[in-house]
């Protein structure tokens, strides 16, 4: 109820609402105009360097008459997976193994190549090697909780001589908003706490700097419960 006395609410103006609105349309127009673009130049700058490798006669503008955008991401793909199916194979193997061979004889190349294929291997290769899931832990003090993964049970000297009741754990504590950067940490079990989040729900939360909270209540609860039990 309003007496005579209250003031009148302000009306928003026509510039706030037109400002309000343009505000909206950037943040719902702007990735997916960013996306397009880089996946437009990505598969623009591919073709620039692959199709000059490839012969005239085997490039549809030659027939067809018009540039089209992408030939070169699907030669490249098709080339790519040709050269990794033979480099399975026997033959291949052995012409590897062959051509590092002489790459490690050459002074400054081999350094240059060792890093490639180490940056190369660490993000494009497949392996079994991930992490299994994402917990909470007292980092970096008892009180103050932090994202990490859980890598694998710690085994080895680290686990003989880093004795506990209920064994260890491997955990990566990444920074933000850069997670591949890091500490790596061996954790008794007990104080670790299993979150129902994915790994890319985790990783979301922490590239944000918490403004992307997946599953929050769950993680809140898991706190709660693990405090109670400290008490």
């Amino acid at each position: 109820m309003t007496t005579p006395f209250d003031p009148e609410p302000r009306r928003r103006g026509i510039l706030a609402g037109l400002r309000a609105s343009f505000l909206t349309g950037i943040v719902v127009i702007a990735p997916v105009g960013l996306t397009i673009w880089l996946i437009w130049t990505l598969v623009g700058w591919v073709d620039g360097f692959v199709l000059p490798l490839v012969p005239s006669r085997f490039n549809p503008e030659q027939y067809i008459g018009i540039n089209l955008r992408g030939v070169g991401v699907i030669f490249f793909l098709v080339f790519t997976i040709v050269v990794g199916w033979i480099a399975k194979g026997l033959i291949g193997r052995s012409l590897i193994r062959f051509g590092e061979g002489l790459v490690e004889r050459t002074p400054v190349v081999r350094s240059i190549y060792s890093g490639i294929k180490q940056i190369a291997e660490t993000v494009f290769a497949q392996s079994e090697r991930s992490f299994e899931k994402a917990c909470l832990i007292e980092y970096p003090r008892k009180g103050i909780w932090a994202i990490a993964f859980i890598s694998t049970d710690t085994r080895g000297e680290v686990a003989d001589k880093a004795t506990t009741m209920g064994g260890m754990v491997s955990v990566f504590v990444p920074t933000t908003p850069n997670p591949t950067s890091g500490f790596l940490l061996f954790f008794p079990k007990e104080d670790v706490i299993e979150l129902d989040m994915t790994i890319e729900d985790a990783a979301k939360l922490v590239i944000s700097a918490g403004l992307v909270y997946p599953n929050g209540d769950k993680a809140k609860a898991a706190v709660e419960l693990m405090a109670r039990k400290s008490a």
